[in-house]
């Protein structure tokens, strides 16, 4: 509420006889508006919907006896394998001693797409991904979890539908081609 101060102040003229004006001063009283400025802030905080935490949606396999497990054909699979230092390693159907030097391949996180796109695309089932394809993504001791992320996230942007991946344990012999290769390129 504005109220008026009615108390006396100076005059301009000094003297016997002059009739002392009163001056008048104005004080604001800023208690309503403190009130107003926290309903406002109430207001907002009741109102305010907070960030949303976003999860990926993963289906983990499940330990099914081996003759309940899903079958697919060599020729659908594409293994891929995450080593150190964002190296990604793939290849095609199963991995034997002898085709090892052929099959086993190396890439990196920005060929990787093209990669799960084109084997999808290989795969003929019309319009939508084949039953049979599927990816298997296996990770090193010393890959990171960001690249197990990103390669799920590319999964997701390749639109590979969920069960038509799983993430599995690395095999012996995978895990000294991965050490071979790093070797051979100079990766410590």
């Amino acid at each position: 509420m504005a109220e008026m101060d009615v108390s006396s102040g100076g005059s301009h003229k000094k003297g016997p006889g002059v009739k002392k004006s009163k001056k008048l001063s104005t004080r604001v009283d800023l208690t309503p508006m403190v009130d107003l400025g926290f309903l406002l802030i109430t207001f907002f905080v009741f109102t305010t919907t907070m960030a949303q935490s976003t999860a990926m949606k993963m289906n983990e396999p499940k330990d099914d006896k081996v003759e309940d497990q899903m079958k697919v054909k060599e020729s659908a699979v594409m293994t891929i394998l995450l080593g150190k230092e964002n190296q990604v390693y793939y290849y095609y159907g199963s991995l034997t001693e002898d085709n090892a030097s052929e099959n086993f391949k190396s890439t990196n996180f920005k060929e990787i797409r093209k990669l799960i796109r084109d084997k999808r695309n290989s795969v003929p089932d019309g319009d939508k991904p084949s039953s049979d394809l599927m990816y298997i993504i296996k990770s090193d001791d010393e890959s990171t979890f960001k690249n197990s992320i990103d390669i799920l996230d590319e999964m997701a942007i390749c639109a590979v539908p969920s069960g038509h991946y799983a993430v599995v344990d690395m095999s012996d012999s995978e895990l000294n081609l991965i050490k071979l290769t790093e070797q051979a390129n100079g990766i410590k």
